[in-house]
Order: C-alpha cells, then structure tokens, then sequence
C-alpha cells in the first residue's frame, strides 16, 4: 500500500486494517515511516521483499505516474488507484507495462462486495 499512512483518521490507515483483518498480506510503502502496526514499513516499492499483487496507491494523482512505473518495474500484477486518484497517464503506463488497472475505487468496499467479508 503506497502512501499509508500511521494516522487512524487517513483512510488509507481503515482500508489497511480491514485488508489485514480480511487475511490479506499488507506491504505499507511510506518513507516517513519504519512501521505500521507491527509491520515493516518500506520507502519504495522496489524496497518491498516478495512479489507484489496489488499496488493499492493512496497517493496524489500527480504522484501516481511515478507509482505505475515502480510498479512495472517490480512486477506488480495490478495498479489500484484509490477514490480520487484519477490519472490516466499512471493507467496507461501500467496497462502497457502489462498490469491490470483499477481506477478511483476503494479497495476494500470491492472486497466487501465480492468476498462478503465484513
């Protein structure tokens, strides 16, 4: 998750806990930050130990190009943007860089939806 963040108020800090509470394996990317709730937090993508799934960007949209082309870089198999990040220049460079593109969606209302976790 790039742009977590350790503030509860964030929504990327809810989204975060209802993804690892559903079971799912959370890398935060955050450079201001060693930690999120007893897990590493790393300062860029390529920092991040593994393969990586979902790059769930809650970042600026201006910001987002850059995250798309990390994402290429490592492998991701799917850039995510958030509600409200909207860049069709970061959906371009990830779908040509073979990534699936989900665009101004909240990550864990799709699960909801579709696992029915709650």
């Amino acid at each position: 998750m790039v742009g977590l963040s350790t503030d509860p108020r964030r929504p990327s800090h809810g989204v975060a806990r209802y993804l690892v509470s559903a079971g799912l394996t959370v890398y935060p990317v955050n450079p201001g930050i060693t930690s999120w709730e007893g897990l590493p937090a790393y300062a860029t993508l390529a920092d991040v130990p593994g393969h990586i799934d979902i790059v769930d960007v809650f970042r600026r949209p201006e910001h987002a190009p850059e995250v798309a082309r990390d994402a290429v870089a490592v492998g991701a198999g799917a850039l995510w943007l958030q509600l409200g990040v909207i860049s069709e220049e970061a959906a371009s460079i990830a779908a040509e860089g073979g990534l699936d593109v989900v665009m101004d969606r909240c990550l864990a209302v799709e699960h909801r939806e579709v696992v029915g976790w709650s």
